[in-house]
């Protein structure tokens, strides 16, 4: 409940519109449960936003990022840029840091590529 409600949050404060997909197999699950949902993903999507809890998240993003990311606070966002043509092609180590914003900066920046990637409207 706590993460469809920072999910909904957060889609009202990007003022994102789309359809968010609440998947229970991802709570509490293991990378190989997010490496299966993200790499069925559409290709003509290119970005993807996970909203969900530690550790998983903070072990999923160590497992796709080339570099050690610490531990995600609360209401932490991660970026990570993708090497990758396909989703399907998701694997450890193709990952780099896009940016990271810390919860207390969230409400003051948004990042020009967060800003220009989201859906008008």
């Amino acid at each position: 409940m706590r993460a469809q409600t920072t999910a909904l949050i957060l889609a009202q404060k990007i003022k994102y519109t789309e359809k968010i997909h609440y998947m229970k197999e991802l709570y509490q699950s293991s990378r190989e449960a997010y490496i299966n949902v993200l790499s069925l993903q559409n290709d003509d999507d290119n970005s993807l936003f996970l909203v969900g809890h530690n550790p998983e998240l903070t072990e999923f993003a160590n497992f796709l990022l080339t570099d050690n990311f610490f531990k995600f606070p609360t209401l932490g966002v991660l970026a990570i840029k993708l090497d990758i043509d396909k989703w399907e092609e998701i694997s450890e180590n193709v990952g780099t840091v896009d940016f990271f914003i810390q919860p207390k900066q969230f409400k003051y920046y948004m990042p020009k590529h967060i800003r220009t990637t989201l859906p008008k409207g």
